[in-house]
């Protein structure tokens, strides 16, 4: 029989690999249905799923070639030796069990992963591996996460069940029954070698292997990221991060990115600085300044950007009753870009993490300007100071004070985030009256985090925050916090000296997606709202950044200064583009097209007025030149500037 002349090393890898890519393709159709409404508003949904399962079926092929491979050479080995030792062969079946678990259980991990960052599970992951007890209890505190677990555990279990059956029948009954020597073992062994490799190269084209643009088929952006593999995205991006070339972002050359970002932002003619005197042309308003940074806030949530769930009427209130800058973008989708960004008006630096480094820069901003102006500075976080070194790098950049979990009573902590918003805020009335009585105006900071997983509503506050989802309550939540805070502010003494401003550290995936990535995980609010400060309201329509809040706020307060920041004064100064980046994405925004530049995959260029997926690329190429240039120039020159210790 044919069977009987079939190598059962290979039969038993064969059953290995056929096994593995029902699991992989289980978990895919998993990522799937949790995305259901993202696909079914997908024109010809079905064929294009369809075809990203295909796809799908290519990279789980080459992810499969490299945990089998060295099970083959393994078992080829002991056939070779004619060992009638079982001892290689059950290291094998071991080694087999513990890569492909750990693979599954990656690719479960990327479905909640998606579900928040709107990509595959890439290196930026490992952000949380020094904060990692902290990551996982408050993964672990969402109760969706545990059916993610069981998923996982019971697929795991499935695979390990065949693939013992398979090894027991297959593998281990083998008495020699036919030798190395045998022409039919060695062609079929160098046959079924030869799949390997091709199917870990994944391609026939003899230029490139396989590569992540390879799944981008689709004008849609979650086809193009389903037929991926989370392991290949992952350890592909843990390796291009490592290269000694992305250590330090090379999107162009340094002196010419310097040269135009200083034209752009108005500097002088010195070759090493972008720092440049700003004079103000009207009087100097010595108001407190209060700083929410809200998580997860994205513009998306807001009445005033289309949504009708009523989820924030006091941020929809202020909106019109004070300034709303309407097309802001967050420089990152972290937290921590938008600590940063906010803060310190640099922009995010693709994957990097510019907080959480050894040697820490100091850096120039709302907290260094404003101490020099007579200010003192606070900082308030619902969890321990500690995470993403927050606390560190803020104290090392000229912020006076952080309050954060180590402060507040044991009782009031409800979850790994800290405490809930309403008692951050209620907690902090009484500090910053005491800062207003010092005779000097006050700079606080408030990074809230309650819409944040795990989403805990407190109990007790007989207040009722709808029937819909958790996901909707959460946001009802957050913003009736910030309420009862500006509500509580109000009857001190210094409200009428002070202003409110109101940003989210980045946006969030809300609704069906547009792009890859979509507008709404960095579409985000700005609103500053001081009704006794700012003597007039309006909506500003002029695309900006997050990195524009620092010195837009500072020429409300009519102060002087040296802006050594990326950061422009969007009611002075008008911006050609914005700029943006989603992890290893690089985004630039006027007010009517988008150019997406990709690491890892083709770059696109789309008209938003009617958010247009078609990508227009090849018909204004000129204008996608334009506007890679001037986001690669910003981000260059940010990088050169922390390079060299030419943030402060």
């Amino acid at each position: 029989m044919l069977k009987n002349k079939f190598p059962r090393n290979i039969r038993y890898l064969l059953h290995v690999y056929l096994t593995g890519i029902i699991v992989f393709t289980a978990i895919r159709f998993v990522l799937v249905l949790v995305q259901w409404d993202t696909v079914r508003v997908i024109p010809f949904g079905l064929y294009e799923i369809g075809y990203a399962f295909l796809m799908g079926w290519r990279f789980d092929t080459a992810i499969s070639g490299y945990l089998i491979l060295p099970a083959f050479l393994l078992l080829a080995f002991w056939r070779i030796s004619k060992s009638e030792s079982s001892v290689l062969p059950k290291i094998t079946y071991f080694y087999l069990n513990t890569v492909y678990i750990l693979a599954f259980f990656i690719c479960m991990v990327d479905v909640p992963y998606f579900a928040v960052f709107s990509a595959r599970l890439n290196v930026a992951v490992l952000a949380w591996t020094s904060n990692l007890g902290f990551g996982i209890s408050m993964i672990m505190q969402e109760p969706i996460n545990w059916a993610y677990v069981l998923v996982f555990l019971s697929l795991s279990y499935v695979f390990y069940y065949h693939s013992k059956k398979a090894f027991y029948r297959i593998v281990l009954p083998e008495k020699t029954v036919f030798t190395y020597r045998s022409r039919t073992v060695v062609l079929v062994s160098v046959f079924f070698l030869g799949l390997l490799i091709l199917g870990i190269r994944g391609r026939l084209t003899e230029k490139s292997p396989i590569r992540v643009g390879t799944a981008y088929f689709s004008e849609y952006a979650f086809p193009n990221q389903l037929g991926l593999n989370p392991v290949f995205t992952f350890f592909k991006s843990y390796l291009e991060a490592n290269k000694s070339e992305n250590k330090y972002l090379t999107l162009m050359d340094e002196k010419l990115a310097i040269a135009m970002v200083s034209g752009e932002l108005g500097a002088n003619s010195d070759p090493n600085s972008i720092a440049r005197k700003v004079i103000s042309n009207k009087p100097e308003q010595r108001a407190n300044v209060i700083l929410v940074i809200m998580e997860s806030m994205t513009a998306a949530k807001l009445e005033r950007f289309g949504n009708n769930e009523k989820l924030t009427p006091f941020l929809d209130s202020i909106a019109n009753n004070g300034y709303s800058f309407d097309n802001i973008f967050s420089a990152g989708i972290h937290t921590y870009n938008g600590i940063y960004s906010t803060l310190y008006s640099q922009p995010a630096l693709l994957r990097q993490h510019p907080m959480n480094k050894t040697i820490m820069q100091r850096h120039t901003g709302f907290p260094k300007v404003l101490r020099e102006k007579g200010y003192n500075s606070i900082y308030f976080t619902t969890h321990d100071e500690q995470f993403d070194n927050v606390g560190g790098f803020l104290t090392n950049s000229y912020f006076q004070r952080i309050v954060s979990q180590k402060d507040y009573p044991i009782s009031a902590v409800q979850s790994t985030l800290g405490v809930p918003d309403h008692y951050l805020f209620d907690y902090s009335v009484h500090i910053l009256d005491k800062l207003a009585h010092a005779e000097k105006p006050f700079f606080a900071t408030f990074m809230t985090a309650s819409d944040h997983m795990p989403y805990i509503i407190p109990e007790g506050l007989n207040v009722n925050f709808g029937t819909d989802g958790i996901e909707q309550q959460i946001v009802r939540y957050a913003d009736w916090s910030l309420k009862r805070f500006v509500d509580s502010c109000s009857q001190k003494t210094w409200f009428d000296n002070t202003i409110f401003v109101f940003v989210s550290d980045h946006g969030l995936r809300y609704g069906p997606v547009d792009y890859d990535p979509p507008i709404c995980q960095n579409h985000i609010p700005f609103i500053v709202y001081g009704p006794s400060v700012l003597k007039e309201k309006r909506g500003v329509q002029n695309v900006g950044s997050q990195i524009d809040v620092f010195p837009t706020v500072m020429g409300m307060l009519g102060m002087s200064y040296i802006n050594n920041t990326l950061g422009v004064d969007l009611i002075n100064q008008k911006r050609k583009y914005t700029y943006y980046c989603a992890d290893d994405k690089v985004c630039c925004m006027s007010d009517s097209l988008l150019y997406i530049y990709r690491l890892n995959g083709p770059e696109s260029l789309h008209k938003i007025k009617h958010l247009a997926l078609e990508n227009v690329i090849e018909k204004y190429p000129n204008e996608a030149i334009e506007m890679r240039k001037y986001a690669f120039s910003m981000l260059q020159t940010s990088q050169w500037m922390v390079k060299n210790n030419k943030t402060d």
